[in-house]
């Protein structure tokens, strides 16, 4: 398992005051107006009885948005600021301070100042997947849903606590859990999707936790590298440092047991090579499984690196290692590597003062050098982005009529992250809006510097909205969808939701023109996802109700059952289906105690689905001699 403390900063871009793509577009464009509005639904859906949780960071617990819309009831069950060391750190952790209910969440007003000082990600994520509005019109997508939040520190195991935390609140409440992630790292986990973070989310996936995460901001920056290795032989490429950084990352990896060896060199201005450091092998016992730190002199200057390489590792048998070159301008820098089999790729992210960054920088091929090799823009989403079970969210502009009567937006962002992924995994799942989409500002931050789009006062005090751009915008917009549809069908399983996302995703000329590398199965349409996720057919053990509304006995049973329906509905249509799907039995439910007449059904297994005016109930019903 890789040692390294993991930080990551957040890009999204500051738009200004005439920006298009406001959150309400962004709700005509995935289609929450129609849920809204309850075309030919039962009743207006709102993510009710769900909770989301957002790892993050600036979380201002006193903003509007985070209270219903009658601005009464405070819908924030707890948070865990992992940075502040004052306590109480929850049960059965010991760092960080957890604030549970109203009065500590308003009390402690925001998360403490960390790596990323008085931050604003956090809110203006968390309002997009469920604010209120606040009194204004930027409403999120699950406006009754409740939230847990977590100023999560970028470890392997602090995310992980932050994951099993948010998993047993929500056991405790018993209610459904939807983890929105606006985060990525490429650092973190492996790139092939595997590793300690892929299995925890998969263990917790198969208990019925929905994971909605950013696809990320790389899509329009070739810091990608790839070459498939037949025989023995050595690459070049030279790499630009990302913006804003001190240095760069490498993160590099080859198929499973396939070794390879790496240099890094200097060239002058005109890309002429002048100094070179030696290869270092992932097979050579010197370098691999702890920290090598090196500096070639050149002349008063050097060239200082360090590195850490696994041979191979539990996970996915593949080499891998993480490479930081220190930043030096008056220089050109490249990268050799040579190997004699094995698809290698690597990644060229900024290192900066907290450790890592999630922008890239260009891997090129220089004109006098035209048997190097250029990189591109694929392969670009990072952890969590790359686990197969989480749904992994595209951003792309709202589309909407302009003053002129015509249409406009409707284009994935350039910035958007591409695929594939590795395997038979597909990624991007899915693309939401996330240009210039308004939400909620922190009113504590100390680092926003944009323009202000709208303002409420509240309780004496000014909360402010603002327009940001980034998959991180449009990964709360599909988590709020996803609350939407287990409100209207709490016993999916994780599995199920992501299905239904994907399934009822529409397609224009848009999607048509960039594919599925940028846009996955389409743009997300909260409306048909809810239409579908009324009729079908769930798993009851995902969810631990406080009291059931229809309750079965006996069961298993023989010829006969009993249903009590404890609800207001005037009649409740039920319906039993075998494992092939098909339906067996149909019957009308009143208020109260009815017999279910079953004879004649065969012994086995079967999924019982009530339909009433507000819900859809799933039960498992077995049937013996």
């Amino acid at each position: 398992m890789k040692k390294s403390l993991l930080f990551v900063s957040l890009i999204v871009l500051m738009m200004s005051a005439n920006a298009q793509g406001f959150l309400h577009k962004a709700a005509v464009d995935g289609r929450v107006d129609s849920v809204r509005a309850a075309i030919n639904l039962p009743q207006e859906f709102t993510g009710e009885g769900v909770i989301i949780g957002v790892t993050d960071w600036g979380f201002d617990y006193t903003h509007p948005v985070f209270y219903d819309t009658t601005m009464q009831n405070y819908r924030v069950l707890r948070a865990w600021d992992q940075f502040k060391t004052s306590g109480p750190a929850p049960a059965g952790y010991t760092y960080g301070t957890e604030y549970v209910g109203r009065e500590a969440l308003l009390a402690a007003q925001c998360d403490t100042s960390n790596v990323y000082q008085y931050a604003y990600h956090g809110t203006h994520c968390a309002g997009i997947a469920g604010g209120s509005g606040g009194g204004s019109i930027y409403k999120g997508v699950a406006m009754g849903a409740e939230f847990l939040f977590v100023s999560v520190s970028l470890t392997d195991q602090e995310v992980i606590d932050a994951w099993r935390w948010m998993y047993d609140v929500a056991q405790q409440e018993g209610k459904r859990l939807v983890i929105s992630m606006s985060w990525g790292l490429y650092c973190l986990d492996y790139m092939d999707g595997t590793g300690p973070l892929a299995d925890e989310m998969q263990r917790l996936t198969d208990l019925g936790v929905v994971f909605v995460t950013s696809a990320g901001n790389n899509g329009d920056e070739n810091s990608h590298l790839t070459h498939t290795f037949t025989q023995q032989d050595t690459i070049r490429s030279a790499f630009n440092f990302p913006s804003s950084s001190i240095g760069s990352v490498l993160t590099m990896m080859n198929s499973a047991n396939q070794p390879f060896s790496f240099s890094v060199f200097v060239m002058d201005n005109s890309y002429q090579i002048i100094a070179e450091s030696p290869f270092f092998s992932t097979s050579d016992s010197a370098f691999v499984d702890d920290i090598v730190d090196y500096a070639l002199p050149m002349g008063t200057d050097s060239l200082h690196i360090w590195f850490y390489a696994e041979s191979t590792n539990e996970y996915n048998q593949r080499p891998v290692v993480q490479l930081y070159v220190d930043k030096n301008t008056n220089y050109k820098y490249g990268i050799a590597i040579a190997a004699s089999d094995g698809e290698f790729h690597a990644w060229n992210m900024a290192l900066i003062e907290s450790r890592y960054g999630n922008w890239g920088g260009e891997f090129k091929r220089p004109s006098n050098h035209p048997d190097w090799i250029a990189g591109d823009n694929e392969y670009s989403i990072s952890t969590p982005g790359n686990v197969d079970c989480a749904v992994t969210v595209a951003a792309h502009t709202s589309r909407y009529q302009a003053p002129s009567g015509n249409m406009a937006g409707g284009q994935i962002a350039s910035f958007s992250s591409s695929g594939p992924a590795f395997g038979q995994v597909s990624k991007p799942d899915i693309s939401a809006p996330g240009k210039n989409v308004v939400s909620a500002l922190s009113s504590y931050t100390t680092t926003y510097t944009g323009t202000t789009m709208a303002s409420v006062q509240f309780n004496g005090k000014t909360y402010k909205f603002v327009s940001l751009s980034g998959t991180s915008m449009a990964c709360p917009f599909v988590a709020g969808v996803a609350a939407l549809v287990l409100q209207v069908n709490p016993y999916l399983s994780a599995a199920q939701v992501k299905e239904i996302l994907l399934e009822t995703a529409y397609n224009d000329q848009f999607t048509e023109q960039a594919g599925e590398l940028r846009f996955g199965s389409g743009k997300v349409n909260a409306y048909q996802a809810v239409l579908q996720a009324l009729t079908t057919v769930g798993v009851d053990s995902y969810v631990t109700p406080k009291e059931s509304l229809y309750t079965v006995y006996p069961n298993p049973a023989v010829n006969q059952c009993f249903i009590t329906a404890n609800t207001e509905s005037e009649s409740s249509l039920c319906q039993l289906f075998d494992l092939s799907g098909r339906m067996v039995l149909q019957t009308i439910l009143t208020p109260g105690v009815n017999n279910v007449n079953l004879q004649g059904l065969t012994p086995g297994c079967y999924l019982m689905k009530i339909t009433d005016n507000k819900t859809v109930t799933t039960k498992k019903l077995v049937i013996r001699n």
